[in-house]
Formats: C-alpha cells, structure tokens, sequence
C-alpha cells in the first residue's frame, strides 16, 4: 500500500485524480517520439510530484513499499517530456525520452516478448487478406 504521507502536488490536480483502493493510479510511459509504449508503472500524490518537478520519472513500487527514479540504479533514465491524465483522471501518461531499456528485464518495452495471437476478423487470417 503506498504510503499515507502528504505530498506536495498541487491540490488542484490530486482532487482531480482518481486512485484505486491502495492511492495508486498506473502510469503510461511512452516514448515521445515514436509513440513506443515502453512501460507501466504506479504513482502516488508523491510520485507524481516528483515526476512532475523534477523531469523524472518517478515511481511507487508495490513490491518493495518504496519510491524509484527510473534509471537510478539501472542508468536507463526516462527524461519527462509531457505528463497528462486521462479523460476520467484514473490514468497518468508520461511521454518520455527513454535512455535505454525501459523493462526490468533489459528490454527496450515491456510489451515485445509476449505478443498473444488474436482470433477471429482481425486475427492471422484478416493479414492475409
């Protein structure tokens, strides 16, 4: 669970945010660039602050019970370029400059090693159409 501390982000944007049961809402980080989607992560009040006002991504690990810079210990940085809520204010996207792997596992994206086959219309037969 994160933690119940106060935080420093702007009270205008934490009333419009919409956590789950534990504080957290997920955070997007996609590539500025390219669109890439590189990763998903957690924030809190606090992890969005920082990530707001120091032009780093930070984050709230719910393994460890603990904040991460991304790129601290991995030296695989996400540089802020842009941070913006979804419609319903439940979702944070953070397009990023990605140093590096993005993933835990080496990984450019989280989302490239396990691609699910799809059925139907828009499965492997529609490509070959």
């Amino acid at each position: 669970m994160a933690p119940m501390s106060t935080s420093s982000l702007d009270p205008a944007i934490a009333a419009r945010l919409k956590r789950s049961a534990d504080g957290l809402v997920p955070a997007i980080a996609q590539q500025y660039d390219t669109g890439e989607v590189l990763m998903l992560g957690w924030m809190d009040d606090e992890a969005l602050h920082r990530t707001l006002t120091t032009g780093r991504c930070t984050y709230w690990s719910r393994s460890r019970q603990e904040y991460w810079v991304k790129g601290d210990t991995s030296g695989h940085f996400q540089h802020v370029k842009s941070v913006a809520l979804d419609c319903d204010a439940d979702t944070v996207l953070v397009k990023v400059d990605q140093v590096g792997a993005a993933c835990h596992t080496g990984a450019r994206t989280c989302f490239d090693a396990d691609v699910l086959p799809l059925a139907g219309p828009s499965g492997p037969t529609a490509e070959a159409e």
